[in-house]
């Protein structure tokens, strides 16, 4: 009996004791999907991702853009057209560049927000630059930017021309005189002389020829011809005087025009007599004796004196336009006298080494004097044989 009852009590809380087992595995299962929640304070914030971006805050790339505008003038107040426009934002390599139109003005849409440098040239005028932070959606102004006009730093370096300097050398030169008195025009003390132009040595030939002493030493070699009454078919007297000196002068003009202008300037080269002054005396002799066939080219280089071997040779066949006919000087008679006038070019070049310089006060190593004497040009007109 007492089993009877014990079994009826079972079976009237077996129910009950089914819904609470099956309750108990529910609610077990259920916690064993849920994953646990973080007590600690040092857990991520829910608005964190994995990124490490807050999602409650959004990025940069997903604000919208905004844009920079202004506009530049100069101290005037008048516009600057085309001027450079550079903006550089935080990220190194957003950079974009614009030119001010007509009316001064600039603009740079679309940018996202965020810190921004504006940089702004012009020619002729100072760099400005302008910063500042462009928030979400702003349309930005650039205050009036003012361009100051550069500060500009101009070296100007003063270098006579060539031309000028050798100017300077000839009025020096011209007051070259042997004595004092006699013209030593065609000679230079400066061993790097400037090299003349051909206006230069045609005006050099003229102020020699129509120097006063000139005229003086041409009436000297006159004299002495009648007096050995060279050239015998200009007769005696003051008509044979005239002739003889006319002669003379034309043979001189002629020599110093072609030989020392014409030709030079035609070959480029220099008719004056470089002093050498140092050295030991065999070197000078040397150097005075080969200078009657070299000369120095407006190149700064010796070469063959084709001006005043050439000179000479043409100033013989011009001569031979005025003489007497049995004076005149036959082709050979020409070649010879040009061959005599080279040794006289070397006699007076050895004067002008050892000599000239000491009896000419005004010739000086610091002046840019050009000579090369006018008594070796003279005397090599008195070459001519008489009957």
């Amino acid at each position: 009996m007492g089993l009877a009852v014990t079994m009826r009590r079972y079976k009237t809380k077996m129910p009950w004791l089914i819904l609470g087992s099956l309750f108990f595995s529910v609610s077990s299962f259920a916690q064993s999907q849920d994953p646990p929640v973080a007590a600690s304070a040092e857990s991520d914030p829910p608005c964190v991702t994995a990124t490490g971006k807050p999602e409650c805050a959004p990025s940069p790339e997903t604000q919208p853009a905004g844009s920079i505008s202004g506009m530049v003038v100069d101290p005037s107040g008048a516009f600057v057209v085309g001027a450079h426009v550079r903006l550089m934002r935080g990220n190194p390599g957003s950079v974009q560049e614009v030119v001010s139109d007509g009316d001064g003005a600039f603009s740079f849409p679309n940018i996202a927000p965020g810190r921004f440098e504006v940089t702004i040239t012009s020619a002729a005028f100072a760099t400005q630059t302008f910063s500042g932070i462009l928030r979400a959606g702003e349309a930005f102004t650039v205050p009036q930017t003012t361009l100051a006009i550069a500060a500009t730093v101009t070296e100007v370096r003063v270098v006579p021309r060539r031309v000028e300097i050798a100017e300077d050398e000839i009025k020096v030169e011209e007051k070259q005189r042997v004595l004092g008195v006699i013209p030593n025009f065609y000679v230079t003390y400066v061993p790097n002389a400037v090299p003349l132009s051909s206006k230069q040595k045609f005006e050099l030939a003229w102020k020699t020829t129509i120097d006063p002493v000139s005229f003086g030493i041409t009436g000297v070699i006159a004299g002495v011809q009648q007096a050995q009454n060279d050239f015998s078919g200009y007769g005696q007297g003051a008509q044979g005087y005239a002739k003889r000196y006319g002669a003379s002068y034309a043979d001189f003009v002629a020599s110093t025009f072609v030989g020392s202008a014409i030709l030079p300037s035609l070959f480029k080269q220099d008719p004056r007599y470089f002093y050498k002054g140092t050295g030991t005396k065999r070197s000078r002799i040397l150097y005075a004796l080969a200078n009657a066939v070299i000369c120095k080219g407006d190149n700064g280089y010796w070469q063959a004196n084709y001006s005043g071997i050439l000179g000479s040779l043409a100033a013989g066949g011009i001569s031979n336009l005025y003489y007497p006919a049995k004076n005149r000087d036959g082709a050979e008679l020409t070649f010879e006298n040009t061959l005599i006038g080279i040794g006289a070019t070397a006699a007076a070049n050895l004067l002008q080494e050892f000599v000239v310089r000491r009896l000419t006060p005004t010739g000086s190593s610091r002046g840019a004097a050009k000579a090369q004497s006018t008594i070796g040009k003279l005397s090599t007109r008195l070459v001519h044989d008489g009957d």
